[in-house]
Formats: structure tokens, C-alpha cells, sequence
């Protein structure tokens, strides 16, 4: 009994196996690779300003504080026009919002190779840059992953985020060595090219939602239905905004990211070239450096949404900005005519933070805004942009005043402090806890 009871299953085992199908990858991720390449090649834009500040005032006279207004209105509307962008692109779709905004971009870059004056400055980099960038912004990112992924979000945020340094990577050198070359004019259509050329990409590939191509978001358990498009969309952002500014964490966060924007996009990317140029190194170097910068920006931001998906986020910003604040008070001294290796240690250390600070900051406001989050992180971003812009200005003026920009490095070393002390003052949501019901005896 025992030799045929054991036979059976032997007879079973010799059936032929069907073969298992492939499991194909989730349509996200190819969504997530189309926004990632549309980020980078929109990133021209960012990597251009740092550059145009010594031509310009070369070429036109123009004080430097005058060309760090224009940039600082482009940074400004950067950030403004974020928060209305993310409504609109629930009012008309991804797809439709980000290549309108390309073109804008294309056409403001284009148009300054035709400028004689200052308020022309203002008018196409500050305007009309400014609002199609600030449709491209991080809530672009913030709202592809909101309707595509439930799960893995910490590490995708990371990844596109990353793109835009990936983009400054790519752009950057090339731009510094068109400018020192040929000028800045062909270095501002090359900008408008590059925009341009990205817009039937947007259109042919970007998805605007899952159930589009009858999908479930990535680690979703049931079906999303697309939701109807939201009317209003100046409306509903501003009733976000209302009720956002009654809480304390979005003024925490509003109040870090500020710095975030402050001590990166506001004053390492607009000023670092001409101060680096002061001490008299060349702009090709000074402009290598930067891109080197964006080259451990990609490592840091993937790793820091790896992060976030594992450890407190408000813990990583205090950590993030602590050490940020500490590298910025040790570029004055590190700054010479070469390039040497305390400064190559500055540039890997301080790469690795440039934009860890995302990730954290986004999961902090998907924990305490829920659906509104990529609207209320559009308004944390517009904080960002306004304190870079402020910076922007701000270096220039320093710059003129001064001579010099060590100040300015000093301040921004201990505004990262403060923004490491308000990380840690923000509280975590927890979840509601329903309250017990007191079931008293019927009498009798």
C-alpha cells in the first residue's frame, strides 16, 4: 500500500507542465519613463540663468542685480504658477497642460535673443519662462504619480524628480561651452529647441490616467475609475490653499522649502558660476562642476525616495538640511582659481542633498492633505520658488554691494539650521482612533 499510494503523485509530476506567461511590466512605469524624459528635456531652462548673468552684464551694461531681478520673477512665477497647474491639469489633462507650457517656454527663450532692453528681460525669461516652467514644476511630477502609482510613490517621486537633474547633467556643459564660444543668444534657441522638440513626445506618449488604457494604478487592488474633470480650477486651488494655511504643517513646510529653494535653485544655481569666476575660475569649470552637482543629485534623490518609503520623513529633512547647512559655510574658503580636491568633496557632499529634500516634503503633504496633496505641495513649491527668487535678487545685490558673495554663503548656512529645527517641530498624523462606546445595562 505504502509502494502505491507514493505512485500517484509520481503520475501527476509527469503531466506536462504549462508554461507560466511572462509577467509584462505595469503600464506606470512606462508613464513614469515618458514624464522622466519630458522632465529632461524641459530642464535647458534651469541650467541657462547661472550662465547669462556675466554675459549680459558684458554685453549690456546691465548691473547684476538687474539681471538677478529677471531671474527672480522667473523663479517666482515658477513657483506661483505650480498650485494652479496641478488643477488645471484635473480640469484638462497632463498632456494637454505640459505641452502648452513647452511651447510657452520655447517662445519666452526664443524671443531674448531680440532684446535691447531690460524690462524685455523681465517680459520673456521672467514672464512667460516663468509660467510655462511653473507648469512643468514638481506638482507635473507630484500628480503623475498621485494617479499612477499606490504604492513604490516614495521612489518614484525620487526618480522624476532626479530628471531634472539628469537634464541640468546633460545641459549644462554644453550650454557653458556654447556661451563661452558663441555667445548667449544661440545658447537661449537652443533652449527654445530643446523645448520644443519634446512637445510631440508629450502628446503621442503621455497618459493622463490609467483607466485611459482600462488599468488599475500600480499596486492598486481594485479598478480607479478616471474621475470627471474638476471645473474651477482657480477656484479649487485657492479653497485648498484656504484650508491648508489653517493648519500648522503647511507652514512648516512651506517655511523649509523656502530654504530648500533658497540655498539651491536661488543661490548655488543662479550665483555659483560668476562666483566661482570671481576667484578666477573659468566658466566652462565653474559650469562642470555644477553639472557635476546634478550628477550625485540623481543618486541622492533615488535614494532619498528609497528613504522615505522606510524611515520618518521629517527626520530626514532635519538631517538633510542640517547638512546642507553645514557645506554652504565652508564654500567661501574652497573657492579658488582651479579646481581642487576639497572642492570636488564639497560638490559630491552637497550633489547628494540638492534635491533629497523632495521626496520627505511630498510624503509629509500626502500624509496631511490626502487627495488635495499635489495642489497644497504646488503652494509648498511656490514657497520654494519665492525664497529662490528672493535669493536671486538678493546674491546679485550682495554681489554689487559687497564685491563679493561670501554673505551670502554665510546666511544660507544658517538659514538650512533653522529649516532643520522646524523639520523636526512638525508633527506626524496619526490615525483617528474611534472612541469607544459605552453600552449601559437596560434597566430592570
Amino acid at each position: 500500500m505504502t509502494e502505491t499510494s507514493e505512485a500517484v503523485p509520481a503520475a501527476e509530476d509527469s503531466r506536462p507542465v504549462r508554461p507560466t506567461a511572462p509577467r509584462r511590466v505595469h503600464r506606470a512605469w512606462f508613464v513614469a519613463a515618458v514624464t522622466f524624459v519630458t522632465i529632461i528635456g524641459a530642464a535647458a531652462f534651469r541650467s541657462l540663468p547661472g550662465l547669462l548673468i556675466d554675459p549680459l552684464h558684458a554685453d549690456f551694461g546691465w548691473s547684476r542685480g538687474t539681471i538677478g531681478a529677471a531671474v527672480s520673477v522667473n523663479l517666482a512665477l515658477y513657483g506661483l504658477t505650480a498650485p494652479f497647474a496641478a488643477a488645471l491639469m484635473d480640469r484638462f489633462g497632463i498632456r494637454r497642460v505640459v505641452a502648452v507650457a513647452l511651447t510657452v517656454i520655447a517662445v519666452g527663450s526664443g524671443l531674448t535673443v531680440r532684446m535691447t532692453a531690460a524690462w524685455q528681460l523681465l517680459l520673456c525669461w521672467g514672464l512667460l519662462v516663468g509660467l510655462g516652467t511653473g507648469s512643468m514644476a514638481l506638482a507635473f511630477a507630484a500628480t503623475v504619480t498621485n494617479r499612477w502609482f499606490t504604492e513604490r510613490k516614495g521612489l518614484v517621486t525620487g526618480i522624476l524628480t532626479a530628471a531634472s537633474a539628469s537634464g541640468q547633467l546633460i545641459f549644462l556643459p554644453v550650454l557653458s561651452w556654447i556661451v563661452s564660444e558663441h555667445g548667449w543668444r544661440p545658447a537661449a534657441v537652443t533652449v527654445a529647441l530643446a523645448a520644443l522638440a519634446v512637445v510631440p513626445f508629450v502628446w503621442l506618449l503621455l497618459h493622463d490616467h490609467p483607466a485611459d488604457l482600462g488599468q488599475k494604478p500600480y499596486g492598486a487592488a481594485e479598478f480607479v475609475p478616471k474621475p470627471e474633470p474638476v471645473r474651477g480650477a482657480a477656484r479649487r486651488t485657492l479653497g485648498v490653499l484656504s484650508s491648508a494655511v489653517r493648519t500648522g504643517p503647511f507652514w512648516l513646510l512651506a517655511g523649509t522649502f523656502a530654504i530648500c529653494g533658497a540655498s539651491t535653485n536661488g543661490l548655488v544655481q543662479t550665483h555659483f558660476v560668476p562666483a566661482a569666476h570671481d576667484h578666477g575660475m573659468p566658466i566652462t569649470a565653474a559650469a562642470s562642476l555644477l553639472a557635476v552637482v546634478g550628477v550625485f543629485d540623481v543618486v541622492g534623490t533615488i535614494a532619498s525616495g528609497w528613504f522615505t518609503d522606510r524611515f520618518e520623513p521629517r527626520r530626514l529633512l532635519a538631517v538633510y538640511y542640517a547638512l546642507r547647512g553645514v557645506s554652504l559655510l565652508f564654500l567661501p574658503m574652497l573657492l579658488a582659481p582651479d579646481v581642487r580636491p576639497p572642492m570636488i568633496f564639497f560638490i559630491v557632499f552637497y550633489g547628494l542633498d540638492w534635491v533629497a529634500t523632495v521626496p520627505p516634503t511630498l510624503a509629509l503633504c500626502r500624509e496631511h492633505y490626502g487627495e488635495d496633496s499635489a495642489i497644497v505641495f504646488g503652494w509648498v513649491l511656490a514657497s520654494h520658488q519665492v525664497g529662490a527668487a528672493l535669493v536671486a535678487f538678493l546674491g546679485g545685490v550682495a554681489r554689487d554691494r559687497f564685491g563679493s558673495y561670501d554673505v551670502v554663503w554665510y546666511a544660507a548656512g544658517a538659514l538650512c539650521a533653522v529649516a532643520a529645527l522646524m523639520a523636526l517641530v512638525i508633527r506626524r498624523r496619526r490615525p483617528a482612533v474611534p472612541r469607544a462606546v459605552t453600552v449601559r445595562p437596560a434597566a430592570g
